[in-house]
């Protein structure tokens, strides 16, 4: 049974009926009292609540009920019904524990789908003991063709991505660079209802803020000045199935406002053209910041991170999955011998335990590029821990005078930027607004690269 919240009659009934029709039972009650009381006595499946229920329209009666309701049955799922001037109070009630939010007036279909992802989740099949899960019994239940490892963590994360893979839950993968986040959000969509539609990737860090909107919902010809032709967006691209937004840290605050909306309504208006546009598709987004530090500081809207991450996928660094290196390196040795016709190409056990006691900082994506440079430059059939060691070190270089720029070769273009930013940041005492505008940046752009550089800086 799903219980609706809501003091007004004509909301319950709309909502009574389209579940009704979508077959599933329900109740409907006018007060926080009444809920309480049902939630006591017989806890429903889920909780369809409205955040006001008096002439005090602050929503706090709204997030004192979803405090009892946590209290008298934590594992019953709430959704709350709200109104796009009170997002902020909607994020609260995420914090305090509810699965998700929806916006008046709702879009009968994302609200179905919503309930059905988050009654899916709740019913996934429980947990196996960490010490009988192996990855034969994965890889017979779901489809995780190209993803190598048998560590326990990446164990986890693939049981995970398999539970999740059924519902049409947004998921948001967590992990380093090179860590295979791409691949994973590929089983998410190979493993899902989706599997026959499009899976369209999409790189927001690669996507200006002033063609945001042009190469995400596409346009009308002469929408613009530049615009010769009419243009299909990565969203229509990808309707009906789903859609990868890779680097969604990357993404300035104005584009995150018109992605929230999509994300929220799921209809989306092409350049040029007013008519909305409805979407049926799965979000799945990727980063390798910290995103909850950058709500923190600002720099990422707190309700956008929430409608992303309803699951979070962590995906451990290689470094903590040694273990699994000499299979990687077996199944990038496996490409090699084909590509380079080289039948006899192996790699020795003490190099395989060398690679094993390396940080490799760039993770998956390092160690293939590694690998692939040691069989090119060594010419040998067997590759020794010598070989992959020529490939690693660095030769120390004179340091270039005060004003003087670097010979070319001794340092790359990402050293050159972080040694400038420093200096800038030095010669400016700290001050952001400053060293943007000398180093002709965005402070966005600066802060993007001060965290990619772990560069010390004070937030102003």
């Amino acid at each position: 049974m799903i219980l609706i919240i809501d003091d007004d009659a004509a909301v319950r009934m709309s909502l009574g009926l389209l579940l009704k029709q979508a077959g599933y039972p329900t109740k409907s009650v006018a007060t926080p009292e009444d809920a309480l009381r049902i939630v006591q006595e017989t806890p429903p499946r889920l909780l369809l609540m409205d955040m006001n229920y008096s002439l005090d329209t602050s929503g706090q009666d709204g997030l004192r009920l979803l405090g009892q309701v946590k209290e008298v049955a934590p594992q019953v799922p709430v959704i709350l019904i709200t109104g796009w001037g009170s997002i902020t109070l909607a994020v609260e009630g995420m914090k305090a524990g509810a699965a998700e939010f929806v916006t008046k007036p709702w879009n009968n279909d994302a609200l179905l789908q919503t309930i059905r992802t988050i009654l899916s989740l709740q019913e996934s099949e429980p947990e196996v003991e960490a010490g009988t899960l192996t990855r034969r019994q994965l890889d017979k239940q779901y489809n995780f063709q190209g993803i190598v490892g048998q560590d326990v963590r990446l164990l986890h994360v693939l049981r995970n991505v398999g539970q999740v893979a059924a519902t049409d839950a947004s998921v948001l993968i967590e992990g380093e660079s090179g860590t295979g986040k791409e691949l994973i959000a590929e089983a998410v969509h190979h493993n899902s209802h989706r599997r026959r539609q499009p899976f369209v990737k999409v790189n927001l860090g690669g996507v200006s803020t002033s063609l945001f909107e042009s190469e995400m919902f596409g346009h009308r010809r002469g929408a613009f000045t530049d615009a010769k032709t009419d243009r299909i967006g990565r969203f229509e691209l990808a309707n009906g199935g789903t859609i990868f937004l890779d680097e969604i840290g990357e993404l300035d605050l104005s584009s995150q406002v018109k992605l929230l909306r999509v994300l929220q309504d799921r209809t989306y208006e092409v350049l040029g053209d007013s008519k909305p546009r409805r979407l049926d598709i799965r979000v799945i987004c990727a980063t390798n910041r910290n995103l909850a530090e950058m709500v923190q500081q600002g720099r990422f809207r707190e309700d956008l991170f929430y409608r992303i991450n309803l699951i979070t996928v962590r995906l451990p660094a290689l470094r903590e999955r040694p273990q699994d290196i000499p299979l990687l390196v077996q199944h990038f040795v496996d490409g090699l011998r084909a590509t380079y016709n080289r039948p006899a190409l192996k790699v020795g056990t003490r190099a395989q335990h060398w690679l094993q006691e390396q940080l490799l900082p760039g993770n998956i994506r390092e160690l293939k590029n590694l690998v692939e440079r040691a069989v090119l430059v060594s010419g040998k059939d067997e590759l020794g821990p010598e070989d992959f060691q020529s490939q690693t070190q660095r030769v120390p270089v004179r340091a270039p005078e005060p004003g003087e720029l670097p010979e070319p070769g001794t340092m790359t273009l990402d050293e050159l930027e972080a040694q400038m930013i420093r200096r800038t940041l030095e010669h400016y005492g700290g001050n952001i607004s400053r060293v943007a505008k000398a180093l002709g940046l965005s402070r966005g752009a600066l802060y993007r690269r001060l965290e990619k550089y772990a560069i010390p800086f004070d937030a102003e």
